[in-house]
């Protein structure tokens, strides 16, 4: 007898799930997600080579930002992430500054080449990655303050934006999928 399978379709809008967010940050995790910081320039590289002009200006999905913006979003978010760390880690929980991802996505550099994002993620990431491999437990629990999400640890946030690079790269995998790219 041959059993039913279910087949459930990935969300287009969260095609790794949603991040959750642990109780406690364990030191594998934190590997671990330096390990995902550090190939997610690779792994974007790899996501976007050879898309052409018409295919990188592509939404991702229906309402989504196009596989360009998606790109200096990336670069975007993690600047502001490395910066949120380095204020972490030498100020005593700061308030970090919010911004409109979606608004930076509209401004007029949004339509230069992904190459550029990709190369200064490559550069950003090898320092972010440099930085973190160095701290002590200590400072892993050094922490920041999102006026609107709250409290959050620099071991919190690395394990965050490791969901946020694999979700990514997702989005723009998925669809060269779906589009047969």
């Amino acid at each position: 007898m041959i059993e039913a399978v279910e087949v459930r379709e990935v969300d287009p809008k969260y095609p790794v799930g949603r991040f959750v967010r642990p109780e406690k940050v364990t030191p594998h995790e934190r590997m671990a997600a330096i390990a995902a910081l550090a190939e997610l320039p690779a792994k974007l590289s790899r996501a976007v080579e050879g898309l052409s002009r018409e295919q990188l200006d592509t939404p991702y999905r229906e309402g989504g930002w196009t596989l360009r913006q998606l790109v200096h979003h990336i670069a975007d978010s993690h600047m502001n992430a490395f910066v949120r760390v380095r204020l972490a880690l030498t100020e005593d929980c700061p308030t970090i500054t919010p911004y409109n991802e979606k608004a930076w996505a509209t401004l007029h550099d949004s339509a230069a080449p992904a190459g550029w994002s990709v190369s200064l993620i490559e550069n950003l990431h090898a320092r972010w990655v440099m930085l973190l491999e160095s701290l002590t437990d200590e400072q892993w629990e050094r922490g920041m303050r999102h006026p609107v999400n709250g409290p959050l640890t620099i071991g919190m946030a690395t394990l965050l934006y490791a969901w946020h690079s694999r979700h990514h790269v997702a989005h723009i995998t998925r669809l060269r999928e779906r589009e047969g790219w």
